[in-house]
Protein backbone atom coordinates (compact mmCIF):
# COMPACT_ATOMS: atom_id res chain seq x y z
CA UNK A 1 0.00 0.00 0.00
CA UNK A 2 1.27 3.63 -1.12
CA UNK A 3 1.75 5.70 2.04
CA UNK A 4 2.29 9.62 1.85
CA UNK A 5 4.64 11.65 4.53
CA UNK A 6 3.95 15.46 4.60
CA UNK A 7 6.83 17.25 6.76
CA UNK A 8 5.01 19.90 7.62
CA UNK A 9 6.98 21.02 11.14
CA UNK A 10 9.74 24.40 9.90
CA UNK A 11 8.90 27.58 11.54
CA UNK A 12 9.83 30.15 8.65
CA UNK A 13 9.09 33.00 8.83
CA UNK A 14 10.57 33.75 4.32
CA UNK A 15 6.95 35.41 3.84
CA UNK A 16 6.74 37.80 6.50
CA UNK A 17 4.33 39.72 7.04
CA UNK A 18 2.25 36.84 5.91
CA UNK A 19 4.28 33.78 7.51
CA UNK A 20 5.20 33.75 11.20
CA UNK A 21 6.75 31.53 13.34
CA UNK A 22 2.93 30.70 14.83
CA UNK A 23 2.18 30.48 11.71
CA UNK A 24 4.59 29.06 9.21
CA UNK A 25 4.57 29.60 5.31
CA UNK A 26 3.54 25.74 4.81
CA UNK A 27 -0.12 27.03 6.76
CA UNK A 28 -0.42 29.91 3.99
CA UNK A 29 -1.84 31.09 1.25
CA UNK A 30 0.96 32.48 -0.30
CA UNK A 31 -0.23 32.12 -3.99
CA UNK A 32 -3.94 33.77 -4.02
CA UNK A 33 -5.55 29.83 -4.62
CA UNK A 34 -7.37 29.62 -2.08
CA UNK A 35 -5.25 26.40 -0.62
CA UNK A 36 -2.14 26.81 1.66
CA UNK A 37 0.77 25.08 0.22
CA UNK A 38 0.23 22.40 2.62
CA UNK A 39 -3.18 21.48 1.91
CA UNK A 40 -1.59 21.58 -2.10
CA UNK A 41 1.13 19.29 -1.63
CA UNK A 42 -1.94 16.76 -0.06
CA UNK A 43 -3.49 17.69 -3.45
CA UNK A 44 -1.10 16.78 -6.08
CA UNK A 45 -0.97 13.18 -4.74
CA UNK A 46 -4.83 12.63 -5.06
CA UNK A 47 -5.36 8.95 -6.57
CA UNK A 48 -1.81 8.12 -5.26
CA UNK A 49 -2.25 7.75 -1.89
CA UNK A 50 -5.80 7.48 0.20
CA UNK A 51 -6.34 10.26 2.98
CA UNK A 52 -6.72 7.31 5.72
CA UNK A 53 -2.63 6.63 4.41
CA UNK A 54 -1.19 10.04 5.06
CA UNK A 55 0.79 11.18 7.84
CA UNK A 56 1.94 14.54 8.63
CA UNK A 57 4.69 14.54 10.52
CA UNK A 58 4.98 18.51 12.79
CA UNK A 59 5.86 20.37 15.68
CA UNK A 60 2.85 19.41 18.55
CA UNK A 61 2.23 23.36 18.56
CA UNK A 62 0.62 23.14 15.00
CA UNK A 63 -1.42 19.85 15.37
CA UNK A 64 -4.13 22.08 15.29
CA UNK A 65 -3.75 23.94 12.14
CA UNK A 66 -2.43 20.59 10.34
CA UNK A 67 -6.27 19.30 11.77
CA UNK A 68 -8.14 22.20 10.78
CA UNK A 69 -6.88 22.25 6.99
CA UNK A 70 -6.76 18.66 6.47
CA UNK A 71 -9.77 17.41 8.04
CA UNK A 72 -9.93 14.57 5.53
CA UNK A 73 -6.82 12.35 7.35
CA UNK A 74 -7.39 10.53 10.26
CA UNK A 75 -6.28 12.53 13.53
CA UNK A 76 -3.72 9.76 14.80
CA UNK A 77 -1.94 9.75 11.16
CA UNK A 78 -0.96 13.75 13.05
CA UNK A 79 2.55 12.54 14.61
CA UNK A 80 3.69 15.78 16.99
CA UNK A 81 7.28 16.27 17.68
CA UNK A 82 7.90 17.93 21.41
CA UNK A 83 10.81 19.61 19.71
CA UNK A 84 13.11 20.15 16.87
CA UNK A 85 15.59 17.60 15.62
CA UNK A 86 15.82 18.19 11.64
CA UNK A 87 14.50 15.15 8.79
CA UNK A 88 16.29 11.89 10.05
CA UNK A 89 14.62 11.82 13.33
CA UNK A 90 11.70 12.89 11.81
CA UNK A 91 11.57 10.27 9.04
CA UNK A 92 12.81 7.60 11.75
CA UNK A 93 9.48 8.04 13.77
CA UNK A 94 7.16 8.28 10.91
CA UNK A 95 8.79 5.35 9.53
CA UNK A 96 8.46 2.63 12.44
CA UNK A 97 4.93 4.22 12.76
CA UNK A 98 3.45 3.42 9.44
CA UNK A 99 5.68 -0.21 9.16
CA UNK A 100 3.91 -1.02 12.52
CA UNK A 101 0.37 -0.09 10.98
CA UNK A 102 1.36 -1.87 7.02
CA UNK A 103 4.58 -4.35 7.08
CA UNK A 104 4.91 -4.00 3.50
CA UNK A 105 3.94 -0.18 3.04
CA UNK A 106 6.11 1.93 0.19
CA UNK A 107 6.25 5.42 0.85
CA UNK A 108 6.75 8.45 -0.51
CA UNK A 109 8.09 11.78 1.50
CA UNK A 110 7.67 15.40 0.67
CA UNK A 111 8.31 18.74 2.02
CA UNK A 112 5.02 20.59 2.73
CA UNK A 113 5.93 24.12 1.69
CA UNK A 114 6.99 23.57 -2.06
CA UNK A 115 4.66 23.90 -5.19
CA UNK A 116 4.54 22.22 -8.42
CA UNK A 117 3.09 23.62 -11.74
CA UNK A 118 2.63 20.56 -13.42
CA UNK A 119 0.86 18.22 -10.94
CA UNK A 120 -0.13 15.78 -14.26
CA UNK A 121 3.47 14.93 -14.64
CA UNK A 122 3.83 15.05 -11.01
CA UNK A 123 1.98 11.87 -10.50
CA UNK A 124 3.00 9.86 -13.51
CA UNK A 125 6.87 10.55 -11.75
CA UNK A 126 5.27 9.59 -8.33
CA UNK A 127 3.82 6.99 -9.58
CA UNK A 128 6.55 5.37 -11.57
CA UNK A 129 9.14 5.61 -8.32
CA UNK A 130 6.62 3.83 -6.52
CA UNK A 131 6.69 1.05 -8.73
CA UNK A 132 10.24 0.67 -8.72
CA UNK A 133 10.51 0.85 -4.68
CA UNK A 134 7.87 -1.80 -4.10
CA UNK A 135 10.10 -4.35 -6.57
CA UNK A 136 13.46 -3.72 -5.13
CA UNK A 137 15.52 -2.57 -2.12
CA UNK A 138 16.20 0.41 -3.82
CA UNK A 139 16.03 4.43 -2.40
CA UNK A 140 14.88 6.84 -5.00
CA UNK A 141 15.20 10.50 -4.50
CA UNK A 142 13.73 12.77 -7.32
CA UNK A 143 16.14 15.40 -9.23
CA UNK A 144 14.86 18.38 -10.73
CA UNK A 145 16.25 19.43 -14.06
CA UNK A 146 17.91 22.76 -13.20
CA UNK A 147 16.94 25.76 -15.74
CA UNK A 148 19.25 28.16 -14.19
CA UNK A 149 22.96 27.97 -12.07
CA UNK A 150 20.46 28.16 -8.63
CA UNK A 151 22.97 28.66 -5.62
CA UNK A 152 20.42 28.16 -3.15
CA UNK A 153 19.91 24.38 -3.90
CA UNK A 154 21.76 21.49 -2.99
CA UNK A 155 22.81 19.58 -5.70
CA UNK A 156 22.58 15.60 -6.80
CA UNK A 157 25.16 14.11 -9.35
CA UNK A 158 23.21 11.82 -11.31
CA UNK A 159 25.51 8.70 -14.09
CA UNK A 160 23.11 8.94 -16.58
CA UNK A 161 25.21 6.80 -18.75
CA UNK A 162 23.35 4.12 -17.97
CA UNK A 163 19.80 3.48 -16.38
CA UNK A 164 18.63 0.97 -14.28
CA UNK A 165 17.68 -2.29 -15.62
CA UNK A 166 14.29 -1.78 -14.11
CA UNK A 167 13.21 1.86 -15.49
CA UNK A 168 14.69 3.52 -17.98
CA UNK A 169 14.32 7.03 -16.38
CA UNK A 170 15.85 6.03 -12.87
CA UNK A 171 19.53 6.53 -13.23
CA UNK A 172 22.14 5.65 -9.87
CA UNK A 173 23.50 8.60 -7.49
CA UNK A 174 26.88 9.27 -7.90
CA UNK A 175 27.39 12.06 -5.12
CA UNK A 176 25.18 14.36 -3.06
CA UNK A 177 26.46 17.93 -3.16
CA UNK A 178 26.27 21.27 -0.95
CA UNK A 179 24.98 24.27 -2.64
CA UNK A 180 27.50 26.08 -4.54
CA UNK A 181 29.13 29.22 -5.11
CA UNK A 182 27.87 30.79 -8.63
CA UNK A 183 30.73 29.83 -10.59
CA UNK A 184 30.24 25.94 -9.20
CA UNK A 185 26.62 26.49 -10.06
CA UNK A 186 27.38 27.22 -13.67
CA UNK A 187 29.61 24.34 -14.29
CA UNK A 188 27.39 22.08 -12.88
CA UNK A 189 24.67 23.65 -15.55
CA UNK A 190 27.04 22.96 -17.78
CA UNK A 191 27.77 18.96 -17.53
CA UNK A 192 24.07 18.17 -17.95
CA UNK A 193 24.19 15.35 -15.46
CA UNK A 194 23.71 17.90 -12.01
CA UNK A 195 20.11 18.10 -11.03
CA UNK A 196 18.33 20.30 -7.66
CA UNK A 197 17.89 18.11 -5.13
CA UNK A 198 14.14 18.58 -4.14
CA UNK A 199 13.91 16.63 -1.07
CA UNK A 200 11.85 13.95 -2.21
CA UNK A 201 11.91 10.34 -1.32
CA UNK A 202 10.60 7.24 -2.39
CA UNK A 203 11.05 4.04 -0.33
CA UNK A 204 9.58 1.12 1.51
CA UNK A 205 9.54 0.69 4.68
CA UNK A 206 11.60 -2.00 5.12
CA UNK A 207 14.28 -0.55 3.41
CA UNK A 208 14.48 3.14 5.11
CA UNK A 209 14.26 1.17 8.30
CA UNK A 210 17.06 -1.40 7.15
CA UNK A 211 19.12 2.03 6.40
CA UNK A 212 18.90 3.56 9.71
CA UNK A 213 19.55 0.28 11.91
CA UNK A 214 22.89 0.03 9.32
CA UNK A 215 23.91 4.00 9.01
CA UNK A 216 22.56 5.75 12.36
CA UNK A 217 22.42 2.83 14.91
CA UNK A 218 21.75 4.95 17.53
CA UNK A 219 18.79 6.60 16.54
CA UNK A 220 17.31 2.93 15.19
CA UNK A 221 17.34 2.00 18.34
CA UNK A 222 15.55 4.51 19.96
CA UNK A 223 12.30 3.81 18.05
CA UNK A 224 13.34 0.12 18.31
CA UNK A 225 13.27 0.49 22.30
CA UNK A 226 9.39 1.68 21.65
CA UNK A 227 8.04 0.11 18.79
CA UNK A 228 5.44 -1.42 20.99
CA UNK A 229 4.24 1.41 21.62
CA UNK A 230 3.62 3.17 19.03
CA UNK A 231 0.40 3.29 17.47
CA UNK A 232 -0.75 2.67 21.17
CA UNK A 233 -2.53 5.49 23.39
CA UNK A 234 0.75 5.69 25.08
CA UNK A 235 2.67 6.82 21.82
CA UNK A 236 2.58 10.26 22.90
CA UNK A 237 3.96 10.07 26.13
CA UNK A 238 6.91 7.87 24.93
CA UNK A 239 7.97 10.26 21.65
CA UNK A 240 8.26 13.12 24.40
CA UNK A 241 10.49 11.19 26.30
CA UNK A 242 12.89 9.77 23.54
CA UNK A 243 12.94 12.38 21.14
CA UNK A 244 14.98 14.98 22.89
CA UNK A 245 17.97 11.97 22.69
CA UNK A 246 17.32 12.05 18.81
CA UNK A 247 20.42 13.14 16.93
CA UNK A 248 19.87 16.18 14.76
CA UNK A 249 20.64 15.73 11.64
CA UNK A 250 19.58 15.49 8.14
CA UNK A 251 18.57 12.36 6.53
CA UNK A 252 20.65 13.56 3.51
CA UNK A 253 23.57 13.09 6.20
CA UNK A 254 22.41 10.65 7.96
CA UNK A 255 21.31 8.01 4.75
CA UNK A 256 21.37 9.27 1.36
CA UNK A 257 25.26 10.41 1.73
CA UNK A 258 25.83 6.59 3.00
CA UNK A 259 23.82 4.16 1.02
CA UNK A 260 24.83 2.36 -1.94
CA UNK A 261 21.53 1.60 -3.37
CA UNK A 262 20.57 4.79 -4.17
CA UNK A 263 18.83 6.55 -7.45
CA UNK A 264 17.50 9.42 -8.53
CA UNK A 265 14.89 10.08 -11.51
CA UNK A 266 15.21 13.28 -13.27
CA UNK A 267 11.96 15.33 -13.62
CA UNK A 268 10.41 18.28 -14.89
CA UNK A 269 7.14 19.60 -13.61
CA UNK A 270 7.51 22.87 -12.77
CA UNK A 271 9.21 22.76 -8.72
CA UNK A 272 10.09 25.15 -6.60
CA UNK A 273 10.81 25.35 -2.88
CA UNK A 274 9.60 29.00 -2.76
CA UNK A 275 12.24 30.06 -0.29
CA UNK A 276 12.22 33.10 -0.71
CA UNK A 277 9.82 36.05 -2.15
CA UNK A 278 11.85 36.00 -5.18
CA UNK A 279 11.06 32.59 -6.07
CA UNK A 280 7.73 33.53 -5.45
CA UNK A 281 7.80 35.97 -7.89
CA UNK A 282 9.45 33.93 -10.44
CA UNK A 283 6.27 31.11 -9.65
CA UNK A 284 3.61 33.48 -9.92
CA UNK A 285 1.90 34.93 -13.38
CA UNK A 286 3.02 38.24 -14.20
CA UNK A 287 1.84 40.69 -16.18
CA UNK A 288 3.43 42.67 -19.23
CA UNK A 289 6.04 44.75 -16.60
CA UNK A 290 7.05 41.50 -14.99
CA UNK A 291 5.03 42.11 -11.75
CA UNK A 292 3.03 39.18 -9.78
CA UNK A 293 -0.45 40.97 -8.29
CA UNK A 294 -1.60 38.52 -5.62
CA UNK A 295 -4.51 40.25 -4.63
CA UNK A 296 -7.96 41.57 -5.75
CA UNK A 297 -7.74 45.17 -4.94
CA UNK A 298 -4.20 46.52 -6.36
CA UNK A 299 -3.67 48.77 -8.90
CA UNK A 300 -0.21 49.61 -10.28
CA UNK A 301 0.97 52.64 -12.26
CA UNK A 302 4.69 52.71 -14.10
CA UNK A 303 5.48 49.98 -11.62
CA UNK A 304 7.42 46.53 -12.88
CA UNK A 305 9.61 43.31 -11.25
CA UNK A 306 7.49 43.74 -8.11
CA UNK A 307 5.17 41.33 -5.85
CA UNK A 308 2.13 42.55 -4.41
CA UNK A 309 0.53 40.18 -2.28
CA UNK A 310 -1.70 42.22 -0.39
CA UNK A 311 -5.13 39.98 0.14
CA UNK A 312 -6.11 41.51 2.78
CA UNK A 313 -6.38 44.99 1.95
CA UNK A 314 -9.41 46.79 0.47
CA UNK A 315 -7.35 48.99 -2.01
CA UNK A 316 -3.62 49.47 -2.43
CA UNK A 317 -2.74 52.26 -5.14
CA UNK A 318 1.06 51.93 -6.23
CA UNK A 319 3.28 53.78 -8.48
CA UNK A 320 6.78 53.98 -9.46
CA UNK A 321 8.42 51.02 -8.01
CA UNK A 322 11.03 48.77 -9.78
CA UNK A 323 12.10 45.21 -8.01
CA UNK A 324 9.71 45.62 -4.83
CA UNK A 325 8.01 43.68 -2.51
CA UNK A 326 4.90 45.36 -0.92
CA UNK A 327 2.77 42.20 1.32
CA UNK A 328 -0.08 43.29 4.02
CA UNK A 329 -1.10 40.71 6.15
CA UNK A 330 -3.01 41.25 9.63
CA UNK A 331 -2.61 45.31 9.73
CA UNK A 332 1.17 44.93 9.26
CA UNK A 333 2.74 46.27 5.81
CA UNK A 334 5.79 45.47 4.13
CA UNK A 335 7.28 47.20 1.11
CA UNK A 336 11.01 46.55 0.68
CA UNK A 337 13.39 45.59 -2.17
CA UNK A 338 14.12 42.52 -3.91
CA UNK A 339 17.77 43.00 -3.52
CA UNK A 340 16.89 43.11 -0.32
CA UNK A 341 14.63 40.36 1.22
CA UNK A 342 17.27 38.68 3.19
CA UNK A 343 17.24 41.42 5.87
CA UNK A 344 13.30 40.80 6.38
CA UNK A 345 14.19 38.46 9.12
CA UNK A 346 15.58 41.70 10.72
CA UNK A 347 12.71 43.70 9.68
CA UNK A 348 10.25 40.91 11.42
CA UNK A 349 11.96 40.69 14.32
CA UNK A 350 11.70 37.12 14.71
CA UNK A 351 14.97 35.09 15.90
Amino acid sequence: MNHLVIMAGGVGSRFWPMSTAEHPKQFIDVLGVGRTLFQLTYDRFEGIVSPENVWVVTNEKYAGIVHQQLPEIPEGNILKEPCRRNTAPCIAYVSWRIKNADPKANIVVAPSDHIVTDPTEFRRVISECLKFTSESDAIVTLGMRPTRPETGYGYIEADLSAPSARNKEIFRVVKFREKPELETAIKYIQQKNFLWNAGIFIWSASTIINAFRVYQPALARIFDRIRDKLGTPEEQKYIDEVYPDCENISVDYAIMEKTDEIFVCPASFGWSDLGTWGSLLLQSKRDLYGNAVISKGADLYETKNSIINVQDAKKVVIQGLDGYIVAEHDGVLLICQLSEEQRIKQFSGEN
